[in-house]
């Protein structure tokens, strides 16, 4: 898969890719949002879920674990939070291929090395990983495939 490498010079900058990104993809879609504690998961999180309309405040999942937020258009975001999950197993008994790859819904996997081996589409079905990395100050290289870097 061809990627694009985008450089965030901020926060809201980080915000409104995951608005942008948001607007293209359709139900069914898994993104995998990898970065390090504090490198900005949760704002592109954030502006993800204003793309799709939803107004309420998000937050990271991290002890809830999921969070389910209903969009104006009947769509579902489903936002995952794997940091306290163990492995693929721990993940499974909880429920997680519930909300991977979903009919009605779009989700958003923080720390997705944790069920790698969950992440692998279906026919038609969709995974899309995004990669945040700080470079330093308030600047982010957020890598993501190619055709959606428009």
């Amino acid at each position: 898969m061809r990627t694009t490498r985008i450089i965030s010079d901020g926060e809201d900058a980080t915000f409104q890719l995951g608005k942008r990104l948001a607007a293209v993809l359709p139900v069914g879609v898994t993104v995998s949002l990898r970065g390090d504690l504090g490198t900005g998961k949760t704002v592109f999180s954030r502006g993800f879920a204003r793309g799709l309309g939803i107004t309420e405040p998000v937050t990271s999942p991290t002890f809830a674990v999921v969070q389910e937020y209903a969009c104006p258009d009947g769509r579902w975001l489903y936002h995952l939070d794997m940091y306290r999950i163990t492995d693929e197993d721990a993940a499974l008994a909880f429920g997680v291929d519930e909300f991977l790859f979903p009919k009605d819904a779009v989700s958003l996997v923080e720390w997705p090395e944790r069920i790698e081996g969950l992440l692998i589409p279906g026919a038609g079905q969709r995974h899309v990983p995004v990669v945040i990395e700080h470079a330093g100050g308030d600047i982010r290289h957020i890598t993501l495939p190619a055709d959606l870097a428009k």
